[in-house]
């Protein structure tokens, strides 16, 4: 019976005896768990960053934008075409059962002026579903009633860029500011959201109610007119099947005839954040393979010194077999010391990696999280790398004559 504890015992010394090349040999694994773990741990953050975005811009979201305008044969951009209109957005909600919410938006950028402060920022107009459908709650204050929306109400909701950039420490409650010189009275302010994926800062907005917008502030020529709807289905598969039903309730309210395009667009957000996650999750597959090569050069390694080292050793071996070593305790021995190398190399390439990964995230712009999961598999990797690089010299030790390697000089 093979004593595993004596075999691991002659080991240690015989890895102990030549530090330096020990050291050389499990380069190449130190390097390959390292590169491993930094690479999957790029990847994780990315897609993190991925799903927390999807968090910020609301879940199960559709966008229903204005189609495109053609003069003279000239073709103006997204939203060109002012085809949308507030109730668009009312309609599919009561008629498509999967629609849970509709919210009406329009957009503009505009001075805003409170004291001697003032801000230039994106002014959005909508109404309370909005912040349902992105999940974004007020700080503190009041959000729009049915009663600003249908009054046409001054009032105005602020993110926090804006709150800070105005007033500073003072509370903007109540506070009238001038938003192309029109005052409005600040009756909430919303929590702080950050930047997105993009670098967009989430909290550098102003809302105010999507009537007001329409008839008092950016000029609405159009009774109703929106420049999208953003809608928010009842579940993530329900913005695929849904899409045909929007299609066809826009073109029988907007009268397209069967020979007309479409003059609006819609937009899944839930497929587009599906396939950047799926795109981030194939990339760190890749960057994880690439990675992975290092420790199969790393695995050669260990196999050409492991055979330098059955060649130097072969009088010591002839020795253990004519005091009666089996070819068993010899194969064990040689594969235990190619295993100690190639776990040692791995635990010192996951401290490198596990730091290197924080490092980057730290001092560069690309997000990486560490996961037990991408510590344990580049390590444990590292072990079968030994196992299987190292079992040929074992093999090769183990056939050798007693009495040819006694005489090997």
């Amino acid at each position: 019976m093979i004593d595993l504890t004596t075999v691991s015992s002659i080991a240690f010394r015989a890895i102990k005896a030549n530090k330096m090349r020990s050291i050389l040999t499990s380069l190449g694994i130190i390097i390959g768990v390292g590169a491993v773990i930094v690479m999957l741990s790029i990847g994780n953050g990315a897609q993190i960053s991925i799903q927390q975005e999807m968090k910020t811009m609301g879940s199960n979201l559709l966008i229903v934008r204005s189609g495109v305008a053609t003069s003279s044969g000239a073709r103006g951009g997204r939203g060109s075409q002012p085809t949308m209109k507030k109730s668009d957005g009312d309609a599919i909600q009561a008629k498509i059962s999967k629609i849970r919410l509709a919210a009406p938006v329009l957009e503009e950028t505009a001075q805003m002026v409170y004291g001697n402060a003032n801000w230039s920022t994106q002014v959005t107009g909508t109404d309370r579903r909005y912040f349902q459908i992105k999940d974004w709650n007020l700080n503190y204050g009041r959000n729009f009633t049915n009663s600003d929306v249908k009054n046409a109400s001054k009032v105005t909701i602020l993110g926090q860029t804006v709150v800070y950039e105005l007033f500073g420490d003072v509370d903007p409650l109540g506070k009238t500011i001038r938003i192309k010189g029109i005052p409005f009275e600040v009756i909430g302010v919303l929590e702080k959201r950050g930047e997105n994926g993009m670098g967009f800062d989430q909290d550098d907005v102003v809302f105010i109610p999507i009537t007001t917008a329409q008839k008092k502030v950016m000029g609405i020529q159009l009774p109703d007119q929106v420049k999208m709807v953003m809608l928010q289905a009842i579940d993530a598969e329900s913005t695929y099947s849904v899409q045909d039903e929007i299609r066809q309730l826009l073109r029988q309210r907007h009268n397209l005839g069967s020979n007309k395009e479409d003059d609006f667009v819609i937009m899944n957000l839930t497929q587009m954040m599906e396939m950047m996650e799926n795109s981030t999750r194939i990339m760190t597959i890749l960057l994880g393979s690439i990675a992975s090569i290092s420790l199969l050069v790393g695995g050669i390694g260990i196999m050409n010194i492991m055979l330098v080292s059955v060649t130097e050793r072969t009088r010591e071996i002839g020795i253990r077999m004519a005091i009666g070593a089996k070819s068993w305790d010899i194969r064990w021995q040689f594969l235990m010391e190619s295993l100690v190398l190639s776990l040692i190399g791995g635990l010192v390439g996951v401290m490198l990696g596990v730091g290197g990964a924080i490092a980057v995230g730290y001092f560069s712009s690309f997000p990486a999280k560490v996961s037990l999961m991408y510590i344990l598999l580049p390590f444990s990797f590292s072990g079968v790398v030994g196992l299987f690089f190292g079992f040929y010299p074992a093999y090769k030790a183990s056939l050798l004559n007693p009495i040819n390697a006694l005489r090997y000089e």
